[in-house]
């Protein structure tokens, strides 16, 4: 079965700990510091969340690369790019539907998640647990829906988690 990358927004607090691991492990491995993971964090609430592509099945990324630079990876079900083939003309930047898509603006690449071949660093390094590399299937997807309408009545509304309920 696929994994995914799955973040518990309710867990993460926002300390970057995920940027910095996978900006160092980046560096190290793929000679870019740029980090494929992004916390946003709302410093009154003490609360965070982790932007990282989520290998959409009808990946809209994929759709528009006008080199077909970005795959399916049928090992990890991943989304890839093939840096030998990436113009950097950004299109793919522009269609997320996440905000994951990344810009090396030195090597004029894109950068995005590749789930560390499978074994994502960010998920060992996250000392709060906000971050899980789980099997995908129909409950997780139902759950992180649920998550995400919370998030998104809390930045509308100005509201706290408390005074948000889940439907």
């Amino acid at each position: 079965m696929a994994k995914t990358l799955v973040t518990d927004y309710t867990r993460c607090h926002g300390c970057q700990i995920c940027e910095t691991i996978c900006s160092m492990t980046s560096k190290m491995n793929k000679g870019t510091s740029q980090p494929r993971v992004t916390s946003v964090t709302w410093d009154l609430e003490g609360r965070g969340v982790s932007i990282i592509c989520q290998h959409c099945q009808d990946a809209p990324c994929m759709a528009v690369c006008p080199t077909r630079a970005i795959y399916r990876d049928k090992n990890f079900n991943r989304v890839m790019v093939s840096y030998d083939h990436c113009i950097g003309c950004r299109i793919c930047v522009a269609v997320c539907p996440f905000g994951a898509m990344g810009f090396d603006g030195e090597a004029r690449k894109i950068v995005k998640c590749d789930l560390c071949d499978g074994d994502p660093l960010c998920v060992k390094m996250c000392p709060y647990g906000a971050l899980q590399y789980e099997d995908a299937n129909d409950q997780r997807i139902t759950k992180n829906i649920k998550l995400a309408e919370m998030l998104r009545e809390m930045l509308l509304s100005g509201k706290t988690e408390s005074q948000v309920k889940p439907t």
